[in-house]
């Protein structure tokens, strides 16, 4: 591969994001951690929510995990931001409130797994370390024709690969080719820097072999509970499970639902699971505010089904 024109043209067609035009380590990670699970679009959005509110570790650390769930909700994945919250605690306790620039002490935070930590390190701090990602494993699987490389053999071609001169641009050069270029589906390899080194360009399409994934379907039932003005009775959910420390109406495996208003069924496809909730209706004598605290996407569903108003749309 011709690492230089692969910079070059990672230099000339980057995508202008937040974490690129303000690069602080705080916000490179928070960027690393959202674009985790959430596509880039959305995780733009909410990067600009949490760092307009959090600016720092110190300012998350000082908040309860409540306001950081309020900020995620529609995110997903919701125990990325509880691990965040106590993240930002530790930084300030053991590292003064500056984020660890080795890859090793990045690794030993909450929530921070091998990609994460090479991201910003290499990114943040310009240590020479790898990061393999979908992207990574994407290029790889093409420029070498292998159908099905295995972890360790992404993680060896990414090792030999890297620019240790430039380690975080090279990073982003081989993420941002994966991404705009080298994409999962019909990949432009006319305008690829490096296709001439590209072994499996002719069957580009079939790299790499999807993994395959089984996802579980449940069956759960959910009684809304609504008073007179309009405002549902809600109960904070266990600080850990489906949903940890989120807010929603009752929803269980089995509920006594005779007599109650059926409202329908909501089909909640998630990576993992498929949920389909069977909703009902009741009265309760005062409910709150759902606006005031942190909803996910399923429960905003359901409160929107039950004609429960919303100051944000459901998505």
């Amino acid at each position: 591969m011709n690492q230089d024109a692969l910079l070059n043209w990672f230099h000339q067609n980057q995508r202008s994001l937040p974490w690129r035009l303000n690069p602080s380590p705080w916000s490179i990670l928070l960027s690393e951690i959202l674009l985790q699970q959430t596509q880039m679009q959305r995780g733009i959005e909410y990067h600009k929510r949490l760092y307009e509110r959090f600016p720092t570790p110190s300012s998350m650390a000082k908040s309860e995990v409540d306001e950081v769930l309020f900020l995620w909700q529609g995110a997903g994945y919701y125990s990325r931001a509880r691990r965040l919250h106590a993240l930002s605690q530790i930084v300030v306790t053991d590292f003064e409130g500056v984020l660890p620039s080795t890859y090793n002490e990045l690794l030993a935070l909450p929530g921070i797994g091998p990609y994460t930590a090479a991201a910003v390190a290499s990114i943040a701090f310009s240590h020479p370390v790898a990061c393999v990602d979908g992207n990574v494993r994407r290029v790889m699987a093409r420029q070498t024709n292998n159908a099905d490389p295995s972890v360790k053999d992404v993680q060896e071609y990414a090792d030999g690969m890297i620019v240790r001169e430039h380690p975080g641009d090279w990073n982003q050069a081989m993420m941002e080719l994966g991404a705009l270029v080298c994409r999962p589906r019909n990949p432009t390899c006319n305008e690829c820097p490096v296709h001439e080194s590209c072994r499996g360009t002719l069957r580009a399409n079939e790299l790499p072999r999807p993994k395959k994934q089984k996802k579980k379907e449940v069956e759960l039932q959910c009684i809304i509970k609504v008073d007179a003005q309009g405002q549902p009775e809600l109960i904070q959910r266990p600080d850990s499970g489906l949903f940890a420390g989120l807010w929603g109406p009752q929803m269980e495996e089995k509920l006594d639902s005779e007599g109650l208003e059926y409202l329908g069924c909501i089909k909640h496809i998630l990576s993992h699971r498929t949920m389909n909730v069977h909703v009902w209706k009741d009265t309760c004598k005062q409910g709150i505010d759902p606006n005031t605290v942190a909803l996910s996407t399923l429960d905003r569903r359901i409160l929107t089904l039950a004609g429960v108003f919303l100051n944000v749309p459901t998505e």
